[in-house]
Parts: structure tokens; sequence; C-alpha cells
């Protein structure tokens, strides 16, 4: 996780760099409308993405405090993903994205 001093000045830049690639939002949109999922459950609603960029965003998103990993201690292992309460407060972000994004497929 970046300390305050890492961050950029601009608050705008900072949620860019938290969440600010495709993957990332992708994943984020996925566990906002099914609140836990696997790492299969990600492979296939997000095909595009590699299983290591997959690894990847999940680990970033999971250091930047915005999703939480759970192992279970079964065989074989299972670990599902959530997002944190930090993470959940980004709901009114996608919301808007949605209807922005309907908005402009409309209005073409």
């Amino acid at each position: 996780m970046l300390t305050k001093d890492e961050l950029p000045e601009c608050p705008v830049a900072t949620t860019v760099q938290l969440i600010g690639n495709k993957w990332k939002l992708l994943i984020i949109r996925n566990l906002i409308f099914n609140e836990k999922q696997r790492f299969s459950d990600f492979v296939k609603s997000i095909p595009a993405i590699s299983k290591k960029v997959l690894t990847d965003d999940l680990r970033a998103l999971e250091d930047d405090g915005l999703v939480i990993r759970e192992v279970f201690a079964e065989v074989p292992p299972r670990v599902e993903y959530s997002l944190s309460p930090l993470g959940k407060t980004l709901k009114p972000i996608l919301d808007a994205m949605l209807d922005w994004g309907t908005y402009y497929k409309h209005n073409l």
C-alpha cells in the first residue's frame, strides 16, 4: 500500500492510479455485482484478461486495501476475493460509469 506521501497530489490522479486500468475496473465491477469471486470466476467473466495480469491486478488491489483475499484450509485449496469496506465505497463511481456508458450508447 502506498503512503500518503507517495500518492499524487490530485485526488483524481490518485483514483486513476488505484483503479485506472480496464482490468482493475472489471475486477471491481465483478465484485460489486457478485460480492465474492474465485479466480476461475474472473477468468470466465473477463475472458480477454491473462492469468498473469489477473493475478497481478488482484494483488495490487489487495495491497491497496480495496480487495480482501480469503484462503480456506481445504483440499484442494479454495480462495475467494471480495471488496473490503473501502473497496465497497467505489460502487457510486461504477454506478456513475454504468449510467454514463448507457447514456452514451443511446446517444451516438
